[in-house]
């Protein structure tokens, strides 16, 4: 393991705002911040807002820039990567920003019911072959039913055709309401949206901006649960 991976898992440690619970607190019940996240994290009443499987916390840092009445929290198991978005939160004293080190298959032992207000998926895996595990599967849409509020907002942003495709087909199949929805970001949403929705879509991850350099088209939609 390289030394700057062992730097940033020690910096990880030293932070507040940067929760990693082991497999045992997890499985046995003792994670003390499920379905308590605004009260001993953010130490206020928000809305919450989660991004999954966040890599490098830039849309998790860009989203709290942008709405300081809300609370974000970034999840994704890689500590190396959580470090640059939860250093850059700290940097920049954004009170407003949490990232939690898990896997995204223990949601329902971190998150209490109805406990997050939306849910953002940002540059998933497609999973070519391996349908079951997309973030918008079957599988996953149940755990958001049960973490998400009544009219909880779930939010894909992707260079995958596949995943857009196969999401659109969850989304029909389970008969979920649609609020917004484009196979090009770039050269159609962002120019008929509000510039308050402008701007939160025009956050850019690392790997966006390599995407985009490549002449990828970014597919986006905005969808209901219940």
């Amino acid at each position: 393991m390289g030394k700057n991976k062992l730097s940033r898992f020690a910096e990880n440690l030293t932070f507040d705002h940067v929760v990693q619970p082991t497999f045992t607190e997890l499985m046995q019940g003792g994670f003390l911040f499920k379905g308590k996240w605004n009260a001993r994290l953010f130490k206020r009443e928000a809305p919450l807002v989660l991004e999954l499987g966040c890599g490098g916390g830039e849309y998790t840092v860009g989203l709290a820039r942008l709405n300081p009445h809300r609370n974000y929290l970034g999840v994704d198991i890689k500590g190396a990567r959580i470090w640059r978005g939860a250093r850059t939160a700290k940097e920049e004293g954004l009170t407003n920003v949490g990232f939690l080190r898990t896997h995204v298959d223990h949601l329902l032992h971190c998150f209490g019911p109805r406990e997050a207000d939306e849910i953002w998926l940002t540059f998933s895996d497609p999973q070519i072959g391996k349908a079951r595990k997309r973030l918008t599967s079957p599988l996953f849409l149940a755990r958001y039913k049960e973490i998400l509020k009544p009219g909880g907002i779930i939010h894909l942003k992707t260079d995958s055709p596949l995943l857009y495709e196969y999401t659109l087909e969850q989304i029909a199949e389970h008969k979920l309401p649609v609020h917004e929805q484009s196979a090009n970001v770039y050269a159609d949403l962002v120019q008929r949206v509000s510039p308050t929705e402008q701007a939160v879509l025009n956050i850019r991850t690392y790997y966006e901006q390599m995407w985009l350099a490549e002449g990828r088209t970014i597919h986006y939609v905005r969808f209901g649960i219940h």
